[in-house]
């Protein structure tokens, strides 16, 4: 039986994203095909990922994210950031949200002027290396320095090490790094599961912010991460190399809403 669907269409610095209000529960989530046709961009309608918004029993929702290969993912920073905007559209909260993710509990706030801010979660273990650095804001991310970053081949260089032995069968996400100054660094970003450089990367400007301050180059406690799709801002308090209270803050934006026959 054709069933169709109500869907609406977010961005977040470019990072862009199908949500769908599933607090009945009707969407068949199994279905890994039909989710990565409906993100494909040329048969479908057009995503780095798919969103559900779900009832949640303590908090105001739950956000279950799924990667444009259909497949369920780790934590979105920017799909999360969308999620606080779409169940504003929706009425569920207004300025302030608590939901649910994969990798648990967030907290977030939308301005005046709908900027959102995502609390992620506290990052305490980062791994430095001679020529990167490793660490997990919620998805895993390598972040590398590199000298020309315009020039760079993001999908051919980030995928080699995406599926190198470094990180296994699981594998990382991929950040490449430019400082512009001690508040501000450009980055460009493989994401595992679209298998793609990606205009924006919520958790992977995270980790980038995170990273450069804990390697030194970076000053205070807010920085500036320039993104193909935009500009976000991710801020945060360190003690003894934990850092907490870690904030990802940029724009969520309603591009369109549709519907589409299953």
């Amino acid at each position: 039986m054709m069933m169709q669907l109500t869907f609406y269409k977010y961005q977040g610095t470019g990072n862009d994203f199908i949500m769908v209000d599933n607090r009945l529960d009707s969407f068949p989530k199994e279905n890994t095909q039909l989710i990565e046709q409906l993100c494909d961009r040329r048969f479908g309608i057009g995503a780095d990922g798919l969103i559900l918004l779900e009832n949640h029993s303590t908090y105001d929702f739950k956000m279950v994210y799924f990667n444009s290969d259909g497949n369920e993912s780790s934590m979105c920073g920017n799909g999360g950031r969308c999620l606080v905007a779409f169940a504003k559209q929706l009425g569920i909260i207004q300025a302030t949200a608590e939901f649910e993710a994969v990798d648990g509990y967030h907290y977030a706030e939308i301005s005046a002027d709908e900027l959102v801010s995502l609390q992620m979660k506290d990052v305490d273990n980062i791994k430095v290396y001679e020529n990167y650095s490793f660490l997990n804001t919620g998805s895993p991310h390598h972040v590398q320095i590199v000298s020309d970053l315009k020039k760079m081949d993001v999908k051919s260089e980030g995928s080699k090490i995406r599926y190198s032995e470094l990180y296994g069968a699981d594998g990382s996400n991929v950040n490449f790094v430019h400082q512009i100054d001690s508040k501000t660094f450009s980055v460009r970003t493989y994401e595992r599961g679209v298998e793609d450089e990606t205009l924006s990367c919520g958790t992977g400007a995270t980790a980038v912010a995170v990273a450069m301050h804990h390697v030194g180059k970076a000053e205070g406690n807010q920085l500036e991460i320039h993104v193909e799709g935009g500009k976000l801002k991710v801020q945060f308090e360190v003690n003894d190399g934990n850092y907490s209270r870690v904030f990802l803050i940029g724009p969520a934006t309603f591009v369109f809403e549709g519907t589409i026959d299953l």
